[in-house]
This record gives structure tokens, sequence and C-alpha cells, in this order.
């Protein structure tokens, strides 16, 4: 099994979330503009935030890295992806089995009729809103992404996939993640009680560092990179 974060998807251009300086919240506070209750009552502030994500991040493609776990799901190594990224480089990348514990930016959705908007449209209707709100066309309220906001609880059905497979993990690959953010963050030690190791490869320290069979801080896709140079060799 792999587990990724945001450091997977730097190489591709995203910035991560909690590098000094550089990081998503480095300069802004994500209770401010990415919870619930803001996109509910000042969706005028959340868009701001969020309507430069979805900018941004749509047209981004996959790295290395993303594409070495293709390879490893091809080769029958590497059953399933969990990330808790909502940028869509895995699914662009290949990856088969995938599970998307955030959701994604593929498509917005309307809270008043339901109505899926999909990410095309979503940035049209944001360049044509005078006040940048992407609306729902059939009813006007305000469109949400399909992504997991503060103050909102995960997929149950998607955290409970994954934490079934964790369990039952040979191996779990943590690849760019701090493993600081719950419940995702509890997902190694399933893998560590059921009997597997863990493999964390990311920069900075994370809570499983003296727990790893394998701890590397080097750059993912030199480090993904050279794990598969070694498989074609083996």
């Amino acid at each position: 099994m792999a587990l990724t974060g945001a450091g997977i998807s730097v190489p591709s251009g995203i910035p991560d979330f909690r590098t000094p300086g550089t990081g998503l919240w480095a300069n802004v506070d994500p209770m401010e503009v990415a919870h619930i209750e803001v996109f509910r009552h000042e969706p005028e502030r959340f868009w701001a935030f969020y309507g430069e994500r979805f900018a941004t991040l749509g047209d981004r493609e996959p790295n290395e890295a993303h594409l070495a776990l293709v390879e490893l799901e091809r080769r029958g190594l590497l059953d399933c992806v969990i990330t808790q990224n909502i940028d869509m480089l895995h699914r662009k990348a290949g990856t088969g089995e995938l599970i998307e514990v955030h959701g994604s930016i593929e498509a917005c959705v309307c809270p008043g009729c339901a109505t899926r908007v999909e990410l095309v449209e979503v940035l049209d209707l944001l360049n044509l809103a005078s006040d940048k709100v992407p609306r729902c066309r059939d009813c006007a309220r305000a469109l949400k992404p399909e992504v997991v906001l503060f103050g909102e609880m995960l997929p149950v059905a998607a955290i409970e996939r994954a934490q079934e497979l964790c369990a039952g993990a040979d191996l779990l690959l943590c690849i760019g993640s701090s493993l600081e953010v719950h419940p995702v963050a509890a997902l190694p030690r399933l893998t560590l009680e059921g009997g597997g190791a863990i493999a964390v490869l990311t920069q900075g320290a994370t809570p499983f560092d003296d727990l790893a069979a394998v701890r590397l801080e080097g750059d993912v896709v030199s480090e993904l990179g050279a794990l598969l140079d070694a498989l074609r060799s083996a």
C-alpha cells in the first residue's frame, strides 16, 4: 500500500501545507478560508482562496514520483494508493486502485439541488462571476468543491476501506506526508499492529520515524526512481 500527502506533488509545482514561508498555510489561517462554516456564511471569502486553488491545480501534471507508483502497481507490487491530496494527479498518472480520502477538485456540487458541475465549467463560472463565486446555473447557490473542508467528516466508505487495507498490508509506503492529520495519520499504526512494516519518505519529522523499517528524507522523485532502478536490475 502507499499513503501519499502533499509532498509527492511538490515536484509538480504544487506547494505543500506546512513548510515555513512557502507552505499553503504559511501566510493564511485555514480556519478563516477553508472551513465549512466560511463556505456557508462567507462564500466570497471562501472562493477568494479556493478559486486560486482550482485555477492553479487544474493544469498541473503528474511527476515521476506519481508515475513510479503506477509502475509499482503495474508490476503487482502495489495494491492501492491512498492519498490525502485533492489534485487528481494520481488519477492523471494512471493509478488504478485509488482512494482519495479528502475528495478531489474534479467537480463541485450545489448544496441546494445537488447539481454536479465539472472542473472546466467551474473555472468558467469563476471567471464570469462578478463576485468570483461560482454558482449553480439552476438555483444560484454557491457551489461547494467535492473536497473535505475543515469542520467536515471524511467520507465514511473511503476511510473505512483505507483502514481495512492498511490493517492487512505487508508494507505501507508513506510518501510526502507529515502523518499528523487524523484520522489518516492513524493508518500506519494499523499496519504495524497488523504485523506489517512501514517505510517513510518525506522531508521533515513524522511521529513514526522511530518505528519505520526504512526512513528516507530525500527528494521523492529521486528516491522512488532509485527504488525502480533497483527493481529493474534485480
